[in-house]
């Protein structure tokens, strides 16, 4: 006789899964909650201490550890001397595993929940059975997810035992499967001890979706959610209309989020290509589009906007006028939505908690053989503002400062933005020489640089810098200072009646 141990958490679909193994002449030994479960609606089965001839012990800790457990699991069928032993041992064989574990992850999420109640939730005698069964995946099924319940009965009913390829497939989901869970355990930990950099890194995260593709059509891609709290970032997102998103689209759009950020005004950012195309600030949201989309109205198009405040009527009108590929914001009006959603392929997604920075994973980066993991670089914005002219910048310059400086923590170095009245105006950004980004953003500007402010992502290493600002009209700079060639710079500002700023501190982005 086939013998099933059945013990469960998640117990969707199991009173019928059961029942239909019995039918088809199967013996069930389970546990706890789920033996309980089975024997309410008649369905046969052996509690576990039948098999173990020794009782559940401290409060559940220790039920499946057992010879008569793993040695019925992990015997090799086709191996006489296995066979030889269990027959000895009076140790009946297990050729099915159905478990799933304890909820740690759940637990995590739970408000209030106390150490104690977390650590419970280790299971310890769950995963060391499905690796048992596993392991001896060619002799035993192994299933820790509902969804295959009506596959694997299929294939039983058919030739009374799975396939290799199948078992092989069950195997790898329970391997997968313990990884997660146990890296759950050491991100709790390592949490609880603040070690963001611990020397065995294990990353837990769950598939959301599978991609049409990557950055190219070529490239296979998916999407992957973190276990953490996801409020107000990408993954937290709640689309409302439009069709699927892509690699892009979702790696442009964390950039556009992460911008937002920065700003607790009505502000809306404008990005394409994972950089800000355009960033305005207003007393409304309107008006801070506005300014955003002004700062360049042709690589808008196609483009990200991500709002800071609810999608309004009036706004819905100025945004359709537009080819834009996704509106991020933490939410439309319905009058909006009625707008918006006439257009089908536009993205329209929902963050309600856009510009809260509760998420404080590491940043990581991917390079052949490893990976970097690094701070965010979300809290940190100024370690001083030191004013190094002879000139002093007054409260609207240094405020369109800061405003400029918060977009240049966001754009590819070597970069520089422009700024006026809470508006950006030339962005150059992506340079191997700080120079060229300069020329580009003034060049971006035009007029408009005329008494405007300058942000620099990294020092100047030469006057050069300066001097094409002054000639463009720009009255203040700030910067991170530290270059050798400082006194140099400081000169060629005081030269030119420009007012500067140091920070003290740098933010390169590559």
């Amino acid at each position: 006789m086939k013998r099933a141990l059945i013990s469960v958490y998640d117990k969707t679909g199991i009173v019928e899964f059961s029942r239909d193994l019995v039918d088809l002449g199967w013996e069930i030994i389970s546990t706890g909650g789920t033996y309980k479960l089975l024997k309410e609606n008649n369905i046969d089965a052996r509690e576990v201490n039948e098999v173990t001839n020794f009782p559940e012990i401290l409060d559940g800790r220790v039920k499946t550890l057992n010879p008569y457990i793993h040695g019925g699991i992990l015997f090799k069928r086709d191996e006489k001397t296995h066979v030889d032993k269990i027959n000895e041992l009076g140790i009946e064989g297990i050729d099915m595993i159905v478990n799933n574990l304890y909820p740690f992850e759940e637990t995590l999420h739970k408000n209030g929940i106390t150490e104690e109640e977390i650590i419970e939730n280790i299971d310890i005698g769950g995963p060391s059975m499905i690796r048992a069964g596993a392991k001896n995946f060619k002799d035993v099924i192994v299933l820790i997810d509902p969804r295959d319940y009506k596959m694997v009965l299929e294939k039983i009913k058919e030739k009374n035992d799975l396939d290799l390829q199948t078992k092989k497939y069950l195997a790898k989901k329970v391997f997968n499967y313990t990884a997660y869970y146990d890296s759950l355990i050491g991100q709790y930990f390592n949490k609880e001890l603040k070690d963001d950099f611990p020397d065995l890194l294990t990353l837990p995260y769950r598939k959301k979706t599978t991609l049409r593709y990557g950055e190219n059509p070529h490239q296979r891609a998916s999407f992957y959610l973190d276990h953490e709290d996801l409020k107000g970032t990408i993954g937290g997102m709640k689309q409302i209309h439009g069709k699927e998103l892509s690699y892009n689209n979702i790696n442009d759009a964390n950039g556009a989020i992460n911008l937002l950020k920065e700003f607790t005004q009505a502000s809306a950012v404008a990005v394409k290509h994972a950089n800000p195309c355009g960033v305005g600030s207003g007393s409304s949201i309107e008006e801070a589009f506005i300014k955003a989309y002004e700062c360049d109205k042709e690589s808008i198009f196609g483009g990200i906007v991500a709002l800071n405040r609810q999608v309004t009527y009036d706004l819905s009108l100025l945004l359709n006028k537009i080819f834009l590929e996704i509106v991020i914001a933490p939410s439309f009006s319905s009058e909006a939505l009625e707008v918006l959603t006439q257009k089908k392929n536009i993205r329209l997604l929902e963050i309600k908690e856009i510009s809260e920075k509760v998420y404080k994973r590491p940043a990581i980066k991917q390079v052949d053989g490893g990976l970097l993991l690094q701070d965010k670089n979300l809290d940190v914005l100024l370690d001083d503002l030191n004013i190094v002219t002879n000139e002093f910048p007054n409260e609207k310059e240094l405020d369109d400062m800061v405003f400029a400086w918060k977009i240049a923590k966001h754009i590819s170095s070597n970069g520089v933005v422009i700024a006026k009245d809470s508006a950006s105006i030339g962005i150059g950004l992506g340079e191997v020489n700080r120079f060229w980004a300069v020329e580009e953003a003034i060049e971006r500007a035009g007029d408009k640089a005329s008494g405007a402010v300058l942000a620099s992502d990294g020092f100047f290493p030469f006057k050069d810098s300066i001097e094409a600002i002054a000639k463009a009209g720009v009255t203040c700079i700030i910067q991170p200072g530290g270059s050798i060639k400082d006194p140099e710079v400081i000169e060629a500002a005081n030269k030119a009646k420009i007012k500067m700023v140091f920070t003290n501190i740098r933010h390169f982005r590559h």
